[in-house]
């Protein structure tokens, strides 16, 4: 990786932290990786966030793994509400593991060639935090079986 891309991570993430410092959020920060988790609390389900600054292909990514798996008998369910999330999504998409369930948030944004400034950054976690935070109490409702396919297909069209 050449030095010039290091700098440059190194120059997002320091604006990422100071973006978080700014609005005094609390947050774990991983300088020699490039890494900083937090969270925030939904309307009912945490949110918890992993975000990288990869300086080989110099993006940010954006992970927030829901808090729970999607039931064994709900996976094929599971599957289909996670592409009825993801037709309606701007920005970022809903990655889902169907050999165990898992679903998780990703958005990524490259910096390549451009300005990274403190509002891009809060936009990317609060578009993320709000996404997942309309869509996880929907997912685990259908795992436990407390909503129907049909019914998280419904919701989404309003």
């Amino acid at each position: 990786m050449s030095e010039n891309k290091a700098e440059r991570a190194k120059k997002v993430y320091a604006t990422l932290i100071k973006m978080l410092d700014n609005k005094e959020w609390r947050y774990e920060r991983h300088d020699d990786d490039l890494v900083i988790k937090s969270g925030v609390k939904g309307d009912d389900l945490p949110i918890e966030f992993i975000v990288m600054v990869r300086p080989e292909n110099e993006i940010i990514q954006f992970f927030s793994r829901l808090p729970f798996e999607m039931a064994e008998d709900k996976r094929v369910d599971g599957a289909i509400a996670v592409c009825v999330a993801n037709y309606g999504l701007i920005d970022g998409s809903f990655d889902y593991d169907i050999s165990d369930g898992e679903i998780r948030y990703r958005l990524t944004c490259s910096y390549c060639g451009s300005e990274i400034s403190e509002s891009l950054f809060e936009y990317i976690i609060f578009c993320a935090a709000s996404t997942v935070d309309r869509y996880n109490d929907r997912f685990f409702m259908l795992s436990k079986g407390m909503m129907t396919l049909q019914q998280f297909i419904e919701q989404d069209k309003h």
